[in-house]
């Protein structure tokens, strides 16, 4: 009886090893199975959001990032408007002309680039911009200027990273010299409002510790750009026609002269 019970533990251990190695076996092969056969991963994701434009791919993100510069200008330019006629403070005053010179200047870029991607730009705030020009505005005195201060540099922080993703990851030329003013303009900016002494960075730190990461933007292709067909390779012998010019693009803007005394 000792022996059976003996011989009948071992085959039961035994197949608990079996077991066990299977197992593992089994988690090690499977992930690689399940990988595999993944679709829209992010290579697909950017090959499918992608159109082709003669300035380069231009991807979800790019078009994100161009809407995202026009929408900026349609609330801080006026924001820059109202603190240099209602902050208390010269450099208050001082960041309002920054933002409202650097605005002007954005925007006029961001619709030449939208124009040459055919891109249709949006005309008014969103609602989260109008809800913040609504909460300055009710704002008077050393509390006008605070808010102003906190409310702009809470908003060009967010912006920054965006400006930085894109700038190193866009495939498009337009989009890539965009990036390049953007980001000169919203660092001009967020060192202006830091030199008002109002900015809470205890605040804006716990903020970007404790905020949740967005959701993934997923905007539609513009109905302009599109992959052009291939051309029919030439009859052996035959002349070549000469290569269309590329047309120019619109100037650019200059950018305004720094204020002297900001």
């Amino acid at each position: 009886m000792r022996g059976g019970g003996l011989g009948s533990r071992l085959v039961s251990g035994t197949g608990l090893l079996l077991t066990g190695l299977i197992a593992t076996l089994v988690a090690l092969v499977c992930p690689v199975w399940s990988y595999e056969d993944r679709s829209g991963t992010g290579l697909d994701t950017l090959t499918s959001q992608s159109v082709a434009t003669e300035f380069g791919p231009l991807s979800a993100l790019d078009r994100d990032f161009v809407t995202k510069v026009r929408r900026a200008g349609l609330w801080e330019l006026p924001a820059g408007q109202q603190a240099q006629e209602r902050g208390t403070t010269t450099a208050v005053h001082t960041a309002g002309k920054h933002l409202v010179e650097g605005h002007t200047f954005l925007d006029a870029r961001v619709r030449e680039v939208g124009a040459a991607l055919r891109l249709e730009l949006p005309s008014q705030p969103d609602a989260q911009q109008r809800r913040r020009l609504d909460e300055l505005s009710a704002a008077r005195g050393p509390a006008y200027d605070a808010r102003f201060a906190n409310v702009l540099r809470r908003a060009h922080g967010q912006v920054f990273t965006l400006v930085a993703q894109v700038r190193a990851t866009t495939r498009n030329s337009l989009v890539r010299a965009l990036a390049d003013d953007a980001n000169t303009t919203v660092l001009d900016h967020i060192k202006v409002l830091e030199a008002t002494g109002l900015v809470d960075f205890d605040g804006l730190a716990r903020e970007a510790a404790t905020a949740a990461p967005g959701p993934v933007t997923r905007s539609p292709a513009p109905p302009g750009p599109q992959a052009s067909p291939p051309s029919a390779a030439p009859a052996p012998g035959a002349a070549r026609a000469p290569a269309p010019p590329t047309p120019p693009l619109p100037p650019a803007v200059s950018r305004p002269a720094p204020d002297p005394n900001g």
